[in-house]
């Protein structure tokens, strides 16, 4: 039996967003823990704060405003997500992968997904970007589990091009181009709050993991189910436990992500314009 509370509260979103702005986004982004000012590269139609959409659920966390804005970047039309909620917040999958489902709902056809990540190769630095091939999804659960939403896609959706590829290569062709010091690889999604012993580090290195964060892998999942193409960038806050000598906070996350924050719109407003 379909969830008709979840299409019911979609359609609520949908409706809203609407009814503020005709605008159909070709391309939707997420912006994740301090990475936020990009909305500064856009010329806004339209901002309006998650606690006033139906459906949508405020962040608590700090680094995420809460805010959909609706625009264009260069001459490509789309929906920047100012934040996001996670799993960890106590909120059920269908609750962390609304807004994205919003925002294909509204027409988007492209995903990208940001996120601020902790770096599994010791040689990453602090404030490195990492474009994201794969992933691992540890979270011991799926946005997906359930009856399955017919109208949005398949009951098994495969997974095997979960980052298109085409996308992939060409956020490593602007990266390039800009001269931003980057890797590509594998993202370990993980449940959180907490961050990782030094032995699930080594643990999350020996499956093959080269990022780990607390985001995104619902969202691709939710995305590529309703068969958006999807890619996704890490920036690379802190290395992971073991890996440094310092011990790890958010606020060092949300600072490493502040300081990129130019080199980061700069690539995400050039990315989005060559779409």
């Amino acid at each position: 039996m379909i969830d008709t509370s979840i299409v019911q509260s979609l359609e609520d979103s949908v409706n809203y967003v609407r009814s503020i702005s005709k605008l159909r986004p070709k391309v939707a982004v997420v912006l994740g823990s301090g990475l936020g000012s990009f909305v500064n590269q856009m010329k806004v139609e339209a901002a309006l704060a998650y606690s006033d959409i139906p459906g949508f659920i405020p962040p608590t966390v700090e680094g995420h405003k809460g805010r959909l804005f609706l625009g264009h970047v260069g001459p490509t039309p789309v929906a920047v997500l100012q934040g996001r909620v996670h799993f960890y917040e106590g909120h059920s999958m269908p609750s962390v992968v609304h807004p994205v489902r919003t925002a294909a709902l509204l027409g988007a056809e492209i995903l990208v997904l940001t996120n601020s990540a902790g770096g599994l190769d010791a040689g990453m630095k602090p404030g490195d970007f990492m474009v994201i091939e794969d992933h691992l999804n540890l979270m011991g659960d799926n946005p997906l589990r359930g009856p399955n939403l017919a109208q949005f896609g398949p009951r098994f959706p495969d997974m095997t091009e979960a980052y298109d590829r085409k996308l992939v290569a060409l956020m490593l062709e602007v990266l390039n181009k800009l001269g931003v010091r980057h890797h590509r690889g594998v993202y370990c999604g993980v449940a959180g709050p907490t961050y990782e012993t030094p032995a699930e580090v080594r643990y999350l290195q020996l499956i093959g993991g080269k990022a780990v964060g607390m985001s995104t892998v619902p969202e691709t999942i939710a995305a590529h189910h309703l068969g958006l193409r999807v890619c996704a960038l890490s920036c690379i806050t802190n290395l992971a436990a073991g890996l440094s000598q310092s011990k790890l906070s958010h606020d060092e996350v949300t600072e490493t992500a502040k300081n990129v924050e130019h080199q980061f719109g700069q690539f995400l407003a050039e990315f989005i314009t060559r779409l």
